[in-house]
């Protein structure tokens, strides 16, 4: 009966882990310890929501006389990071990683803007509206950062437009 909503959390699930994983990389790769603490609360802010996720695919796959109550699960609300920590020495690995980070939140926005579209189920289509809502969240931090990080990039270059 759900196996579709059962498929779109997988899918989900996998997407969320290799946000994980980008983001743990990036970290990996930052040269200090504020700017691995920040792409870190990025990597967690991903597990948060494969951890979500999980849940909800297992009541689903479990309740099937309460799927309602399933999908009715609240998701954590994304964290509004704090920025200042990345050091501005990594300007070109920070814009790398917002720039990727950006397409995946896209990308995230519209695989569940098609879930919705196809599922039947009203509490579904809920569900993936607050997941939308939670994605454009950290698309508009991405993209704020992303400007800040181009303009310090333009400069330190001498391609500064103005």
């Amino acid at each position: 009966m759900l196996k579709e909503e059962l498929n779109i959390i997988s899918q989900a699930i996998l997407n969320e882990v290799e946000g994980y994983e980008f983001y743990k990389m990036a970290a990996s790769q930052a040269g200090n310890k504020e700017s691995q603490e920040a792409f870190m609360t990025l990597a967690n802010e991903e597990l948060k929501h494969v951890e979500y996720l999980e849940v909800l695919f297992n009541k689903i796959k479990s309740e099937d006389d309460d799927v309602k109550l399933a999908f009715e699960m609240d998701p954590p609300s994304p964290d509004i990071y704090n920025w200042k920590k990345l050091d501005k020495s990594q300007t070109s690995l920070a814009m790398s990683v917002f720039g990727i980070g950006i397409q995946m939140e896209k990308d995230s926005i519209e695989f569940y803007e098609n879930a919705k579209a196809k599922t039947q189920f009203e509490e579904a289509k809920k569900l993936y509206e607050l997941l939308i809502k939670w994605e454009r969240v950290h698309l508009e931090q991405f993209t704020e950062q992303y400007d800040i990080y181009r303009e310090d990039w333009w400069a330190d270059q001498g391609f500064a437009p103005f």
